[in-house]
């Protein structure tokens, strides 16, 4: 009787292992995926609050869409670096709420970021206030370029102080 069980026992292990190992990998590559876009993030958004249109925008698709719950919708990359280039370089800097950042891969397409930021107003938020808002960016991975796509911006209100 024993002599039966064994072979079933050791496939039953190998099974055990197999499946735990295709699980440490499973793992291993949203981390990867999150620390990718992670740094993406980073990236954008240091050009966007030191007003590096060139770097700003080579993150950007030319056929970026931007929905903004206050603005509507701007639809290029170009209409969107001019937009900050305008209205945000030298008045406003953005900041990622800790511990908000989402990332979920999107087979064939690259991956979806969400999170929260808080936006500032150097030298004027005692006037103008923090505010902050929820965002949803999409980035597509062609041959290891990350480019976002789409973006919604909503939410925005002021934090309480």
């Amino acid at each position: 009787m024993k002599r039966t069980f064994a072979p079933l026992q050791a496939l039953l292990l190998t099974a055990l292992l197999a499946a735990l190992l295709a699980n440490l990998h499973a793992q291993a590559a949203p981390a990867t995926l999150f620390q990718t876009i992670q740094s993406l993030d980073t990236q954008l958004f240091d050009a966007y609050n030191h007003c590096d249109l060139e770097k700003f925008g080579s993150l950007l698709a030319d056929d970026l869409e931007f929905y903004h719950d206050v603005t509507g919708l701007s639809r290029s990359r170009q209409a969107t670096v001019e937009a900050v280039k305008n209205n945000i370089c030298g008045k406003v800097t953005r900041e990622l709420v800790p511990g908000t950042l989402e990332v979920y891969p999107i087979a064939n397409y690259g991956a979806v970021e969400i999170g929260v930021h808080r936006f500032h107003h150097p030298g004027h938020e005692d006037a103008e206030g923090v505010g902050q808002a929820k965002f949803i960016q999409l980035w597509h991975n062609t041959n290891g370029s990350w480019k976002i796509t789409r973006v919604i911006s909503f939410d925005h209100h002021p934090l309480k102080k």
